[in-house]
């Protein structure tokens, strides 16, 4: 189970670490939100990336606490997390994107599976 949590946490770090360039400025715009923009997000995508982080931080500690880490959280974060990451995950699946589909939708597949394993198997 523990490779399983660093898997997850690996990923989720991914994930946020790509908001923080998407906010800085980086020129992934086709990447995320649609794939609408070349380039570097306007403000508005950059505040949804900025939402995006705590949320991202919320769900993968949700999930750690399920497999056994700190923080111990209530059960129902874990599923109410492994749903927001089974949504983010079929929006992966089916964005306009080309670009976008092909680099989320396995990351998200992947976060979606460990999210599940750690959720439904007993430590």
């Amino acid at each position: 189970m523990i490779w399983i949590a660093t898997l997850y946490a690996v990923a989720i770090a991914g994930v946020i670490a790509f908001q923080i360039a998407l906010i800085a400025g980086a020129p992934w715009g086709h990447l995320t939100q649609g794939g609408q923009v070349q380039g570097a997000l306007p403000r508005s995508g950059r505040v949804i990336a900025v939402v995006s982080i705590p949320i991202n931080l919320c769900m993968a500690l949700a999930i750690i606490s399920a497999a056994g880490f700190w923080p111990n959280w209530p059960v129902w974060t874990s599923w109410f997390a492994v749903v927001l990451h089974g949504v983010v995950a079929v929006l992966n699946c089916i964005t306009p994107s080309r670009a976008e589909r092909r680099l989320w939708a396995p990351v998200t597949l992947i976060i979606l599976l460990c999210a599940v394993l750690i959720v439904l198997v007993p430590l």
